[in-house]
């Protein structure tokens, strides 16, 4: 008999297409990503994937399978929750958050929220917006704060509660420190510190750029982090300058440690959502916490004023 695991390896090998990207995303070898796979494949009787050196596709009963595993998945994970549901008497938060939304906005919200409530247990995960995706499809989570691009998934409901930006962030003994400020021509001119390929932020500024008719690849990158906290310090330390969230280095402008700057012709805007499973059941303290995120003009009070106008 088919295992839950065995549905879970197929259902993220079907949607990746690639066994190594499976293994990474499900934390497994890819020999037992593999050998799942191979498991199925035996019970049922017919391949489930075609195997090629760029990946793995469907086969005509792979796709057959994939609509069925997807469907046993996702009845499982709302028996599961129905039973936490009910184990909970509907109360308790379990929400993600990506970085920047986690260690700089979030705690703004749990402040305000246990003003009101508290006696509310809550749990926060701190992850990037994929692996809070994933975590919302297999309804894991119930709610993630998230930013930048959103997956494309029907089971997604998806709305935006605040707005954050990109800046150009430079030491304030820098040249650029007096303007308000400067042209895509003056930034490829400089050293550049940025986060990682693949990251949120990352792929914010890349197609921000294209849109306003300019190429990511004419930047002078020469160096890569892994930590927002990383890259201000690197500033700070006059190693370049950086492509960062505004809501990051509001401590350091306020105190004169660094200036931001935006870029002329190039928004760097974009919205922060709220990532629920269209056909999730929140807790009542879940609701009662959403109700403060769409409240506006209460989060306007609570989050620090913009550091550019």
């Amino acid at each position: 008999m088919s295992s839950l695991e065995e549905f879970l390896v197929f259902k993220d090998v079907a949607y990746t297409g690639n066994i190594t990207r499976t293994s990474e995303r499900l934390h497994m070898s890819q020999p037992s990503v593999s050998i799942h796979i191979q498991n199925l494949e035996k019970e049922y009787g017919t391949q489930f994937l075609n195997r090629t050196n760029r990946g793995v596709t469907l086969t005509e009963s792979g796709e057959v399978f994939y609509g069925y595993a997807k469907e046993i998945v996702q009845l499982i994970c709302e028996a599961r929750e129905a039973v936490l549901k009910a184990a909970t008497c509907h109360h308790g938060i379990r929400i993600g958050a990506t970085f920047t939304i986690g260690e700089y906005l979030l705690p703004f919200f749990l402040r305000e929220y246990y003003t009101n409530e508290q006696d509310a247990d809550i749990d926060v995960q701190i992850a990037d917006t994929e692996i809070l995706a994933r975590e919302i499809m297999d309804k894991r989570l119930h709610v993630a704060l998230i930013e930048g691009p959103v997956p494309d998934e029907p089971n997604f409901t998806v709305e935006t509660f605040w707005h954050d930006e990109l800046v150009v962030v430079v030491p304030s003994d820098h040249p650029w420190s007096a303007s308000q400020s400067i042209s895509f021509s003056e930034l490829a001119s400089e050293t550049l510190i940025t986060r990682e390929q693949g990251s949120g932020t990352r792929k914010v500024m890349e197609l921000a750029l294209a849109r306003s008719g300019f190429n990511h690849q004419d930047l002078n990158i020469r160096l890569e982090l892994g930590s927002t906290q990383a890259i201000k310090q690197a500033v700070r330390c006059h190693m370049g300058v950086a492509v960062i969230s505004a809501l990051t280095v509001q401590e350091e402008c306020r105190l004169k440690q660094m200036t931001a700057l935006r870029v002329k012709d190039c928004s760097f805007a974009r919205a922060l959502s709220i990532l629920t499973h269209t056909k999730g059941n929140l807790t009542t303290d879940e609701e009662s916490f959403l109700l403060l995120l769409r409240n506006r003009k209460k989060l306007s009070e609570i989050l620090p004023k913009p550091i550019i106008p």
